[in-house]
């Protein structure tokens, strides 16, 4: 596959450099990030941040590196560091002549005179492992003159949502080529090791890093960091030296082994996804990988997989997991993911409801979500149509078959059944939607009632469950979910269609009394999931307000610019963002579904497509080979929130993909009508 190259325009300008971000992951929840110019914006910025229960208890562990090469007797600093006055120091960009992204190894490469020095990080899939490599490639005038690096790695021990400032206890234990640190009583010991080269023993302190996206976001934005000491090292044109960095406490693989297992990973994952894959489709398989994650109990005991729902801070969300699933693992054709993450789950459902979160600090699950167990539905749905596998179907079924009776009767936070067969759900204080801002007690867009995307899912549990009925030969259930189903069909049709604005209302039945005319994007699922409430008339004008107020290249706007509370930037304090989270804000989740709308109203595959394009430029800006989480709502829509978003990859992998399956399929059935009248017309 082709690499994303930036060149040195791009990377030698200090704010093009930092606001382009790299991520490489573990497969556990632990990872690696930071800026293309090498400074650290962010508190969740560093070269080993490891899961020490998978996939949280995330801890920040070595933060970067300041590297100095000296090449013919000059010495280049190549780190990058901004401190709290301001000062940019020093200044080791300005030597980038690119940096590319390989599959999902990020790779610099610096210019020294003559001298072309490369640097490469990676992780050790399953391992809580950080691999940096520097290559010299060439020394073109003198090719027997080497370069020598002085390597200070900078380390701290600290939960990663939070930072540290003085002094605090790193005890360390040096040996020739590396050193190991301990940082109190209970933490987890972690090492450097040079494969190659000295290690000097040098304990020091610096002070006062400047982490200038905290600042933005309203947050404390500084941190000191310890130096353990320094690695020395030579390198002749061709030859490699690499360090790794790790918390794991048996032997670790070497780095040429680490590195081809990696490699193998990424190939084994596009011949699972099929061949013929553009190549930025190819870039989201790859990028998919990087959220799937084992998670563990309290005692270490593995459970299964789960997903990531973003990168840098959050963990596995039930939403994001059930949304995102279909796309990372049947459209990358790995249903085997599916299934070890379905039944993950399963073994959390409480009273009909799938977690809403795991705490990153392994508490009790929180259960405050109305619509994440609805998503179970769609993805096991997807998984038994992608795999025909009807013994996980019999395994979940009757867990399935409780979900649907604890909301038929009732269950937490108000969700129950109504008389006309729709699901009401809601009660003060509390936000059960994707649409879930809360500051304090004040929860932004409550949607207490019936909302429309949560009865275009309930409707679709129902229709599923009946087809599982059948499948499972349990025909007494197919008949009364068919029945079910059929009462929130009518119902629905009835009741949401807002005929003057020629839309859905986004809430009927509101604690007012009325309906919510707000014009959202949520209305789109009633669409765009598998078995559709709409046709026709009303299913094309929904299409169209939608693409004409709400679309935009990167994802749909959460609200309508016409609207009095729309803000067309998310910027600020926790507290400004909250409250306009879902106030215009871009979701890049979006984007597929509409686009699947799109495609099931007009039927044009290539419109349907350009509709996702501007996911393809995206994933040359903010985190590079991923898709973010959301962007101003208005233009040049600049990303923001997490650099890295589980759902935002995979539902734009999972519309493309499909889009393109429905037009084979399409192609196959007008040549097969095609070659039937031949036939007729020849006799």
């Amino acid at each position: 596959m082709k690499s994303l190259v930036l060149d040195g325009v791009t990377v030698t300008d200090f704010d093009s450099a930092i606001q382009r971000e790299w991520l490489v992951t573990n497969g556990l929840g632990g990872f690696a990030a930071g800026t293309v110019a090498g400074v650290n914006t962010r508190r969740y910025h560093g070269l080993l941040i490891a899961s020490l229960r998978p996939p949280v208890a995330r801890t920040l562990l070595i933060a970067k590196l300041e590297a100095v090469a000296t090449y013919r007797g000059v010495r280049t600093e190549l780190a990058t560091n901004e401190f709290a006055d301001g000062t940019i120091a020093p200044q080791g960009y300005r030597h980038l002549e690119s940096f590319r992204l390989e599959g999902t190894t990020p790779v610099w490469t610096y210019r020294l005179d003559d001298a072309v020095l490369e640097q490469r990080i990676w992780m050790t899939h399953g391992e809580n492992s950080t691999y940096l490599s520097f290559t010299l490639l060439r020394a073109t005038e003198s090719p027997s003159e080497s370069l020598s690096l002085e390597l200070a790695p900078l380390c701290t021990y600290r939960d990663y949502h939070w930072q540290l400032r003085g002094r605090h206890e790193m005890r360390t234990t040096a040996s020739s080529n590396g050193v190991a640190i301990t940082a109190g009583e209970n933490a987890q010991p972690f090492r450097i090791v040079a494969e190659s080269g000295a290690f000097v023993s040098a304990p020091d302190w610096y002070w006062n890093f400047k982490h200038r996206a905290e600042s933005d976001r309203g947050l404390d934005d500084g941190e000191d960091l310890f130096r353990p000491g320094f690695f020395n090292l030579t390198l002749a044109p061709g030859e490699t030296s690499t360090l790794l960095l790790t918390a794991e406490g048996r032997t670790t693989l070497p780095s040429a082994a680490s590195r081809a297992r990696q490699l193998a990973r990424q190939s084994d994952l596009l011949q699972a996804a099929g061949a013929q894959i553009e190549p930025w489709a190819q870039q989201l398989i790859l990028a998919a990988d990087q959220f799937v994650v084992d998670r563990r109990l309290a005692d270490g005991t593995p459970v299964g997989s789960t997903v990531i729902a973003g990168y840098p801070w959050f963990s596995d969300w039930g939403r994001d997991t059930m949304i995102a699933l279909p796309g990372l693992s049947l459209s990358t054709g790995r249903p085997q993911i599916a299934a070890s993450v379905l039944r993950t789950f399963a073994r959390f459902v409480s009273e009909g409801m799938l977690p809403n979160r795991f705490p990153d600090a392994g508490e009790v699950p929180e259960y405050n979500t109305v619509d994440a167990t609805l998503w179970y539905f769609v993805a096991v749905d997807e998984y038994v149509r992608h795999s025909g596998d009807l013994e996980l179907l019999r395994e979940l079924y009757p867990v399935l078959r409780s979900i649907v009776s604890w909301h038929q009767r009732g269950t937490r936070y108000g969700i129950r059944l109504d008389t006309d067969g729709l699901l009401h759900s809601g009660e003060q204080g509390v936000q059960l939607t994707w649409m879930d801002a809360k500051i304090g007690d004040w929860v932004v867009t409550p949607r207490t009632g019936k909302c429309v995307e949560v009865n275009a899912l309930w409707f679709n549990a129902l229709t599923i469950m009946s087809s599982f009925g059948s499948a499972l030969g349990q025909i007494a259930d197919a008949i009364d979910y068919r029945h079910a189903a059929d009462l929130a069909s009518r119902s629905f049709n009835e009741r949401f269609w807002h005929a003057p604005g020629g839309y859905l209302y986004d809430v009927i039945d509101t604690p007012e009394g009325g309906a919510d005319t707000t014009l959202r994007p949520n209305q789109l699922f009633a669409l765009s999931l598998r078995h559709p409430l709409l046709a026709d008339e009303r299913a094309q004008a929904v299409v169209d307000i939608c693409e004409r107020t709400l679309w935009t290249p990167v994802g749909m706007r959460s609200l309508a610019p016409g609207d009095a509370r729309y803000a067309g930037h998310y910027t600020g304090a926790p507290h400004e963002r909250d409250a306009v989270y879902h106030q215009g804000t871009v979701w890049s989740w979006l984007l597929g579904p509409f686009a699947l709308a799109h495609y099931r109203v007009y039927r044009d595959a290539s419109r349907a497509r350009a509709l996702l394009s501007g996911m393809q430029a995206h994933l040359s800006e903010a985190c590079i080979g991923q898709v973010s989480e959301i962007f101003d709502g208005d233009a040049p829509f600049t990303p923001r929130g997490c650099f890295a978003q589980a759902w935002g990859i995979a539902e734009t992998l999972r519309a493309w993909s499909e889009i393109n399956a429905y037009q084979t399929e399409n192609q196959k059935t007008s040549e097969s009508r095609h070659e039937s009248r031949s036939v007729t017309a020849t006799r």
